[in-house]
């Protein structure tokens, strides 16, 4: 009965852009005890209208299936068309923006998803108007922009609520409001907006006739005359009510309700006032989860993630608390989103740049399941922690060459570090430069020191091993080639601690002609013994002929053994056998002429005697 007592007109125009695609849908159905209208707004243009289209068929068939004007029918109606949208058959992400009027021709209630408008008008004045899901709406609010600059600003539609949104839709679900006889509504996409401000808009309603199809006409009419040059796809559409639905029984239900009312209230009252306590309570911590949750995402956008982590914490709780899964899911990926970033943080921090790496890392793939957000922060960080790992690399391949005692490569790779670190404002790295520059120089010093040192004590080493050679030299010049070979021999010794292979050789040959010296020594040594035996035997024998032939070849092996008393004793035995006698014979004849001058003496003694007796 409200639909045939109530007199509501409806009329719309739907153009289509350059190439004749329109991406905008709108559509409306009204039932006996509900209307429903819809106007969408596609985002992607290269989707053939499909997007704005679909959502509206969804919208009102949702709405035929359960109609309401209550806020859960209204947000059930926006989330069946973003499922719809995510769920489409199609090889693009299917996006769109939504505005959704339902009433019971009495009251209205409005829903919306992005920055198609809702204006109602009374009496010729703007009575209530949508705000847009922007970025540039939000400036507005917070009055960092005019409004009349927000229909030419550049985030108009950077949208934070739109169908097809994976993650985090919340579209926005107004409180009812009566309607008025004359009242009249508008609906319209982007297209108009941009070019018919809220002013001409007003115009037009206040000089509007009984028809709704005039208005619309004269708006379309206004956006054309100032011939826009890139006007794309616009939609607007008009409702006029003309007559609000007057309920007859209103009384008599009124004043039956009170009656029944007056004995419940009483008992009703306390109840009343415990649940509207409970549903204050649970309505503060829904708007505490919903501002924390916003308040995260603000926080990290503006790269605070400590406050976010705390806001965040308490939108997680408060949605385990109401139980409110979608938005306890959604803090649950932020949280692991900005532990990951925190940790990151923490690691650059402490100069764990691996760790750091890897958090932050961790932290880019999270950004996919939190709506993308700090994206740019995180990859700043992944840029600056490459950098700092690229000094300390440059500082790590110094320490390598100076190990190898390369001090100008080194030096090079450690400048090359503080270069870097100085162009990134990396104090810590810089100052990890100089040390490794000062502790290199250090080194240099200490091994140009222990160079000369070495240096010195060597050739302290190489004289006194010189020295040594030189009296082994003398020794061997000698003829002593015993104390040749012990000069050489400590002189091999020195040369070997000094490892000069040179002289190592030289006397080697050195001592190897010692050794050669010795042996023919020893072997003259036994020549000449073997025939001293020989000389002595035929000696022995009175062979004094084959005697002198072998004194004489012991005496010439002695000679030029230098033995200077075998060669004397040898000459006496010579001498002796120039005289034809063996030393026996010489002892005999000597001990025979003794005993002749005793007996003559003896003569002579007696002869005295005798005569001095006589």
């Amino acid at each position: 009965m409200r639909k045939q007592n109530s007199t509501f007109k409806t009329a719309f125009t739907s153009e289509a852009n350059q190439s004749l695609k329109n991406t905008d849908s709108f559509g409306f159905v009204e039932l006996d005890q509900y209307a429903c209208y819809v106007i969408a707004d596609g985002i992607d243009d290269q989707v053939d209208a499909m997007s704005a289209k679909l959502a509206v068929d969804t919208i009102i068939s949702a709405f035929i299936e359960s109609p309401s004007i209550r806020k859960g029918a209204l947000r059930r109606y926006l989330r069946a068309a973003n499922q719809a949208l995510l769920t489409a058959n199609s090889k693009m992400h299917l996006k769109a923006s939504v505005t959704v009027l339902v009433t019971n021709y009495i009251k209205c209630r409005y829903g919306q998803a992005g920055n198609t408008r809702f204006r109602l008008f009374r009496d010729g004045f703007l009575k209530i108007q949508s705000k847009d899901q922007s970025l540039s709406m939000d400036l507005v609010s917070e009055e960092k922009l005019e409004p009349d600059q927000l229909t030419k600003h550049q985030e108009r539609h950077n949208l934070y609520c739109y169908l097809g949104q994976e993650k985090g839709f919340h579209p926005y679900i107004s409180q009812k409001f009566k309607l008025s006889d004359s009242d009249a509504a508008a609906l319209l996409t982007h297209g108009v907006w941009e070019y018919v401000d809220d002013g001409l808009l007003k115009d037009a309603f206040a000089d509007a006739s009984d028809d709704p199809q005039e208005t619309v006409d004269s708006v379309e009419e206004l956006l054309l005359s100032g011939q826009p040059k890139d006007l794309g796809t616009y939609t607007f559409a008009t409702i006029f009510f003309h007559k609000v639905y007057n309920d007859p029984n209103r009384k008599r239900k009124i004043k039956k309700a009170i009656m029944i009312a007056i004995p419940v209230m009483v008992a009703l009252f306390t109840v009343s006032i415990i649940l509207m306590v409970l549903f204050h309570q649970r309505q503060k911590k829904v708007e505490s989860m919903e501002q924390s949750f916003y308040n995260t995402i603000e926080y990290i956008q503006v790269d605070n993630y400590v406050r976010a982590k705390e806001e965040c914490q308490n939108a997680l709780d408060l949605a385990k608390d109401l139980r409110d899964k979608e938005i306890q899911a959604d803090a649950e990926n932020y949280m692991k989103l900005i532990e990951s970033v925190i940790a990151g943080d923490d690691a650059l921090i402490d100069g764990q740049y691996s760790d750091a790496q890897r958090n932050f890392l961790n932290a880019r793939n999270r950004t996919r399941y939190a709506d993308q957000v700090g994206l740019d922060y995180i990859d700043q960080r992944l840029e600056q922690t490459s950098q700092y790992m690229s000094v300390y690399e440059l500082i790590s391949l110094g320490d390598t060459l100076a190990q190898n005692l390369q001090y100008e490569k080194a030096e090079e790779q450690y400048l090359n570090a503080k270069a870097l670190a100085a162009k990134l404002y990396f104090d810590t790295g810089r100052e990890d430069a100089m040390t490794a520059l000062e502790q290199l120089y250090t080194d240099q010093k200490q091994q140009q020191q222990q160079e000369t040192e070495d240096a010195k004590e060597n050739a302290e080493a190489q004289t006194a091993a010189a020295s040594v050679t030189a009296e082994g030299d003398a020794a061997f010049s000698k003829g002593d080639y015993e104390g040749a070979k012990t000069f050489y021999t400590t002189a091999l010794q020195k040369y070997t601690e000094l490892e000069d292979q040179a002289q190592i050789d030289a006397i080697n040959t050195k001592l190897q002609a010692a050794e050669n010296k010795l042996e023919a020594r020893a072997k003259l040594e036994t020549e000449a013994e073997g025939y001293m035996r020989q000389a002595e035997n035929e000696y022995a024998e009175k062979n004094y002929v084959q005697a002198k032939k072998y004194y004489l070849l012991a005496k010439d092996v002695y000679a030029e053994l230098e033995n200077d008393s075998k060669v004397s004793e040898i000459t006496r035995k010579l001498e002796l056998i120039e005289m034809g006698m063996s030393e026996e014979e010489q002892a005999k004849k000597e001990t025979e002429e003794g005993s002749e001058q005793t007996e003559q003496g003896s003569s002579s003694q007696q002869s005295f005697t005798s005569e001095a007796v006589g």
